[in-house]
């Protein structure tokens, strides 16, 4: 099956973008707005409303493939590329990618996939924006799967010698600011892991002395236990700290990794895990950094986790971070990552080499990049997959749960 031609439509994303570095300078919330001067280029407010570009193929017989190409929140931070705006990048899709399909025949996805993740541009001299080769990639696995009369779990599965999971994959979900009440939606419908609760502001969210933390984490150990539907219920606890500690405890790892040790306590009884603790401003500064707060907590015993995130965007990054132990767990950011062949990749090469696999992306994605990426759960099985897109809890966690419930019901 051949296809015939490539169709692109602007769209929306389940969030925004925001200006990281802007916010972390101390630009205010006001309302869903964020009141301050924008510092990463590309950016014309602190916050600006996501946008998406979606790649349809239509194939010979009149189906019609299709993924969404979306950047994370935080674009142009981290070492990422720049702020991804569907009017700047669709021209590129109908000039440079399109010709690349149109009139081919399917054939495997992977073959498929490095059509446009390992193609520099004639425009540019560099690999395509990672959100280009995200939503294309997605697109590709669609068109194969039709092609196949298969799901998209399964021709994964078939390709990279996988088994499809027979449960639903571990969900985590994430509050945003409203931490509290997003926190109840989590426990009503039994998140696996809960509630990331963005800890990005030293000040107003995370406290001096990190205090403000461990209230929280205070009041929601108490809330699961005061809330939950039974004793059986017992998630995980993953925040997300955006380097703050760094700021905190002076990028001291000794006293950041007892820090964390004692929230850990505040947990208790449930297991805790730390994303992003420091941010040093760079790739091998940010390996080092997390590699010795992980030694140090595990030196000491410490009975939670850390997650790297920040400046671990790339199958490479993913790779090198795993070889330092730099964390225990690595977030795979999956816009970050380009082709979600990548993707899947760097699932089955953390579950290789120890090192915890976290299927994630950003709130600033699509329903349809969720659906897909689900695929990717099923078919590699990481320790656990974000809800996304959104930060409104029931969205997100809604779109997740159905798409791989409907693999799991298919495929028995």
């Amino acid at each position: 099956m051949k296809i015939k031609k490539v169709v692109c439509a602007p769209g929306k994303t389940g969030f925004f973008f925001d200006d990281q570095k802007a916010i972390k300078a101390g630009a205010k919330n006001d309302g869903a707005f964020y009141v301050g001067t924008p510092v990463t280029p590309g950016f014309k407010q602190v916050r600006q409303a996501g946008e998406s570009i979606s790649v349809m193929f239509i194939l010979e017989n009149g189906a019609i493939a299709h993924g969404d190409c979306a950047a994370v929140q935080y674009s142009g931070a981290g070492g990422r590329d720049p702020l991804f705006l569907a009017e700047d990048f669709i021209p590129v899709i109908e000039k440079e990618i399109a010709p690349l399909y149109e009139g081919k025949e399917i054939t495997s996805f992977r073959e498929m996939a490095d059509l446009v993740d390992k193609t520099v541009s004639p425009s540019t001299g560099k690999i395509y924006h990672t959100a280009i080769r995200y939503g294309v990639t997605q697109a590709c696995l669609d068109a194969v799967a039709k092609s196949q009369c298969k799901l998209m779990a399964q021709v994964i599965a078939d390709e990279y010698g996988t088994e499809v999971s027979k449960e639903i994959i571990p969900i985590f979900s994430q509050s945003g600011d409203d931490r509290y009440l997003n926190a109840d939606k989590m426990i009503m419908k039994r998140a696996d892991v809960l509630p990331h609760a963005l800890f990005n502001h030293v000040e107003t969210k995370v406290g001096l002395k990190g205090e403000k933390i461990k209230e929280y984490i205070e009041w929601l150990r108490n809330r699961v236990l005061e809330l939950r539907p039974c004793d059986c219920y017992n998630p995980t606890f993953h925040i997300d700290v955006y380097g703050t500690l760094g700021i905190v405890f002076n990028n001291d790892f000794e006293a950041i990794a007892k820090y964390i040790g004692e929230v850990a306590e505040v947990a208790k009884p449930f297991h805790l895990r730390v994303e992003g603790p420091v941010d040093m401003g760079e790739r091998e500064a940010q390996i080092d950094a997390l590699a010795a707060i992980r030694a140090a907590m595990d030196r000491d015993g410490i009975d939670a986790e850390i997650v790297a995130d920040e400046w671990c965007n790339t199958l490479e990054d993913i790779k090198d971070f795993t070889a330092k132990k730099a964390g225990h767990m690595a977030q795979i950011k999956t816009p970050d990552l380009g082709g979600i062949n990548n993707t899947i990749e760097a699932v089955l090469f953390c579950k290789e080499h120890d090192m915890g696999a976290y299927l994630g992306g950003t709130c600033n994605e699509t329903n349809r990049s969720a659906e897909v990426c689900a695929n990717i759960a099923m078919a590699t099985k990481p320790v656990q997959y974000l809800a996304k897109p959104g930060m409104g809890v029931d969205e997100g966690y809604m779109i997740v749960y159905n798409e791989m419930s409907r693999i799991l019901a298919l495929t028995k």
